[in-house]
């Protein structure tokens, strides 16, 4: 079955989604595919044809399933859009496309549920974790965020105030302050202009002293102890992982110094003249 690429997500080639019945099409062929991988995976058999036949079916269960992943990455943009979040941010897409390949290991075929309706929980699930992560919040942090954000879903035209957070949530009203506030936090990363949430796509000057005396100056006053691991992490220098271990903190912990840094710099009277130097570079 050709189809035509729509493009790179993640690393894997996109394509247009199956129908429902082109999908039922692939299910006992990766079904097929999957028990002669299991039977190859014992090495018990001798007959060469008959091992001949099992790969057979084991490279057709696993075309029709990489058929079936690539049919449904652009759902991992779908979900992410909707959500309001900026796709170029290359950890939420490889967290989406993580969930995609974990409900594909977790699909079973023989159920009647459509591939797509079965991933979209992994999906989200992956994709909440990076925001997740990203932002420094806690487990329960983000679980109140998801609930307050269900919770504007269901009443679309009306701007919910902090009294009506603590009812539908079953919380005080200072904790819904609180929810409130995180969830603005998340929001500040979504389509703005000019905010320092795509300073990840610059490339170069990797180095501070390629830099102008008056960025570094305003940069360092800004984000004070925390400037080299900014700078790292804009750059991509160093993974984050690698600018926390080199801090001896956790990545939770860098993640909320880093975007700590990036407040500030939004904030910055300087916003405007440091983001026109970052989109030259």
């Amino acid at each position: 079955m050709t189809r035509e690429s729509l493009g790179l997500i993640g690393g894997l080639e996109m394509i247009a989604p199956l129908s429902p019945e082109e999908e039922r099409r692939l299910h006992p062929v990766i079904l097929r595919g999957r028990e002669a991988a299991a039977i190859l995976a014992k090495g018990a058999v001798t007959d060469p044809a008959e091992r001949r036949r099992l790969l057979r079916l084991r490279q057709a269960g696993q075309e029709a399933e990489s058929l079936l992943l690539r049919a449904t990455c652009g759902l991992v943009r779908t979900r992410v859009m909707e959500r309001g979040y900026r796709f170029g941010n290359e950890e939420l897409e490889a967290a989406g496309i993580e969930g995609l390949v974990n409900a594909l290991r977790r699909f079973d075929p023989e159920k009647s549920t459509r591939f797509s309706t079965y991933a979209n929980y992994w999906i989200m699930k992956l994709v909440n974790q990076a925001v997740q992560q990203q932002a420094g919040l806690s487990d329960s942090e983000m679980r109140r965020v998801l609930e307050l954000q269900k919770l504007e879903r269901s009443h679309p035209t009306k701007r919910l105030t902090r009294r009506d957070v603590a009812q539908g949530l079953g919380i005080s009203q200072a904790k819904a302050s609180e929810v409130l506030q995180m969830n603005r936090d998340l929001s500040s990363r979504r389509y703005e202009p000019t905010d320092f949430n795509e300073m990840s796509d610059v490339k170069q000057p990797t180095n501070p002293a390629d830099a102008p005396t008056w960025v570094i100056d305003e940069l360092r006053r800004l984000c004070g102890d925390d400037f080299d691991a900014f700078w790292q992490y804009t750059f991509r220098t160093m993974s984050l992982e690698e600018i926390a271990r080199a801090h001896g903190i956790s990545r939770q912990g860098m993640t909320k110094r880093i975007e700590r840094c990036r407040r500030a710099v939004r904030e910055s009277p300087e916003a405007r003249r440091l983001q026109a130097w970052f989109d030259q570079q």
